[in-house]
């Protein structure tokens, strides 16, 4: 009987020392999160691009079409959740949205009829990715991105002479890369920043206008933003 009571209490001392090391050696950044990009700036950069313009006779005109880059303020809101493979590395998976659309910028069009001259924005812009990071202790976590990113472009003109036509939507799609850093400031709640850069794949276009003018150009850019915000791990 006394030797049955000693192995009991040692089959106890044994699982409960296990869940100590347990404890003490779980990775405190796994698990799902959620976070909010508060403060930042984004920028959209479009690339130049040569196509034509076919006019309604049926002549061909080489036409060069230009985008100023889209400048402002930004924010997000994401979801995650890291899979831890040791104390020090985890894989995560996460999505991001960012709400509204950028700042107009200008666009022109030009070829031997003349210069046609629009604005654009950026909207609906997200992103589905991958996160391997670095638990540095307890509280801070650096971590870097690569994913999938789509945006809708939405494009018009008017106040042309010729070649106007109204808002038109181009479905963009790439990829996005980031670095970031995270860190607790109270119990389960942390301040981040994080850095984005994508390049979307390039993709052709066709715009009729309200005269008969069929554009053909290619629509191709590259953006980053700037990001600050906070967010709680579950």
């Amino acid at each position: 009987m006394q030797n049955n009571i000693k192995l009991v209490a040692l089959v106890i001392a044994i699982l409960c020392s296990g869940q100590a090391l347990a404890q003490t050696t779980k990775n405190a950044w796994e698990g799902a999160y959620g976070q909010l990009g508060l403060i930042g700036f984004e920028s959209y950069i479009p690339v130049a691009a040569n196509g034509t313009t076919t006019t309604p006779s049926g002549h061909v005109l080489p036409t060069f079409t230009t985008a100023n880059h889209s400048n402002g303020p930004a924010a997000n809101i994401a979801a995650g959740y890291n899979f831890a493979i040791n104390q020090t590395y985890l894989i995560g998976i996460g999505a991001a949205l960012y709400p509204g659309h950028s700042r107009s910028a200008s666009t022109t069009a030009t070829n031997a009829g003349g210069v046609v001259s629009g604005t654009y924005n950026v909207s609906n812009v997200f992103s589905i990715f991958l996160t391997p990071s670095y638990a540095i202790d307890q509280e801070k976590l650096g971590y870097i991105k690569i994913g999938y990113t789509g945006a809708t472009v939405n494009s018009s003109a008017s106040g042309n002479a010729a070649g106007n036509f109204p808002e038109q939507k181009t479905q963009m799609s790439g990829m996005v890369y980031g670095l970031g850093y995270k860190q607790i400031i109270s119990g389960s709640i942390y301040g981040f920043a994080e850095a984005n850069y994508a390049v979307d794949k390039a993709k052709q276009v066709t715009v009729t206008t309200d005269d008969g003018l069929v554009v053909n150009s290619t629509a191709k850019a590259s953006g980053y933003d700037v990001l600050f915000g906070i967010g709680y791990r579950f």
